[in-house]
């Protein structure tokens, strides 16, 4: 079983979450708020969407490329740790 078909209910809630953001942007839009509140909520989707983005690239790196017992070419745990905070810094 891959890890979004595990985590399926709890990726699911982030994006449902995510289209949430979306929505308030459309609807700001809409009501012609200002560019202020505007750039707000874009900048909230834009870190929403980075953190789902890094959970998924995270937990992918963990079960696929370090996981010895089941790809025994693996990682290692050091290199993978290093990979995933480039990986982090990168999606901030």
């Amino acid at each position: 079983m891959t890890h979004t078909i595990r985590d399926k209910q709890k990726l699911l809630a982030r994006v449902r979450r995510i289209r949430g953001q979306v929505e308030a942007i459309e609807r700001a839009l809409d009501t012609e708020a200002g560019c202020e509140q505007v750039l707000h909520l874009i900048a909230g989707v834009r870190g929403a969407t980075a953190g789902l983005m890094a959970e998924v690239v995270e937990d992918h790196v963990r079960t696929h490329l370090v996981d010895a017992d089941r790809h025994p070419g693996a990682l290692n745990m050091e290199a993978a740790e290093q990979l995933l905070e480039v990986v982090r810094t990168y999606l901030k």
